[in-house]
């Protein structure tokens, strides 16, 4: 069942957070909707701006449909991950978008407010929510590339008058996270005094970590093992997940952690079985493994076993 985003974020406020997590195909949505339902979890699902040209928007939007009806207990939001101004326009007509990111971090921050409170205008219209962010996250996510020189946390103050200007619904935080498998380089990790601090302006008001993946060591460990290059990978810790989820964190991002889970299971199966040409075998692997790795994560997240509480505060507000 597809809900409103504000919903899972009014239940998971302050104890828990709603897992997001990208997909791009059959398998990645398959293990999914199963790693959630395992777990008894509600979710989010992302789509990039990436992703909806892969093959094309309608693909991706008629399989989330199909789970829905094959996965009937399934309670998640659909999010639009990373958008420019057009591609938020062209989702919030769609109708079939929970919520949408606006990413207009790259601007200056007048500049920044403008173009979110456009999205909002427009969104708010229909029934959407949006979330911003502010400040700039490190690494490399499909279009968007930051320097580590250039990365750059959130200021609370700038928070606060951001999200009072614009009039977005949720906000995306630089805490030192960064994006794809190379997170960090020695020992440093998420600011949680800089989240404290926007969670004092912002009481209530929900916070996003992007950037999030944990880039599991046994994953990478594996995938080189199989021919694979990741030197260095490291990612966030997730035991600090149910942390940041009392400093106001209710939505985290997690995208490269599942696309390891996809590298490590075909690199190992092609190794094994390089007389194999057939896609259905490491995909069926695939699948199973992705729901495991789901599963574990949402045990982090603390969303694991909430799924029948939203689901009675889903009734209870109608």
């Amino acid at each position: 069942m597809i809900v409103a985003t504000k919903q899972l974020f009014s239940h998971a406020y302050g104890k828990y957070a709603i897992g997001a997590y990208n997909i791009n195909n059959l398998e990645q949505t398959m293990g999914l909707f199963q790693g959630n339902i395992d777990s008894k979890a509600p979710f989010i699902i992302q789509l990039s701006k990436g992703a909806r040209s892969y093959t094309n928007k309608k693909m991706l939007e008629a399989m989330i449909r199909t789970a829905d009806e094959i996965f009937p207990d399934a309670i998640f939001a659909v999010h639009l991950d990373h958008g420019d101004e057009e591609t938020c326009m062209d989702c919030i007509k769609s109708g079939f978008y929970s919520s949408v990111m606006i990413d207009a971090s790259a601007e200056p921050f007048e500049k920044n407010i403008e173009i979110t409170k456009r999205v909002v205008d427009a969104a708010h219209a229909r029934g959407i929510s949006v979330e911003a962010e502010l400040g700039k996250l490190g690494g490399v996510e499909e279009h968007v590339s930051v320097a580590e020189a250039d990365a750059k946390l959130t200021d609370p103050a700038q928070a606060e008058e951001f999200v009072k200007k614009s009039g977005c619904d949720s906000l995306a935080c630089a805490i030192g996270t960064s994006h794809g498998a190379f997170k960090f380089s020695g020992s440093q990790g998420l600011h949680f005094d800089v989240l404290a601090a926007i969670q004092k302006r912002l009481p209530g008001f929900p916070l996003v970590m992007h950037g999030s993946s944990s880039v599991p060591q046994d994953e990478v460990a594996r995938i080189n093992a199989a021919g694979g290059q990741l030197k260095g990978a490291k990612g966030v810790n997730a035991d600090e997940f149910k942390r940041a989820a009392t400093l106001g964190v209710t939505k985290i991002n997690i995208d490269t952690d599942g696309r390891l889970v996809w590298c490590r299971v075909h690199r190992e199966s092609f190794r094994d079985d390089p007389k194999n040409f057939d896609l259905r075998p490491p995909g069926k692997v695939f699948m199973k493994e992705y729901a495991k790795f789901i599963a574990e994560k949402n045990v982090k997240l603390g969303s694991a076993g909430k799924l029948e509480d939203v689901r009675v505060m889903l009734k209870s507000a109608k």
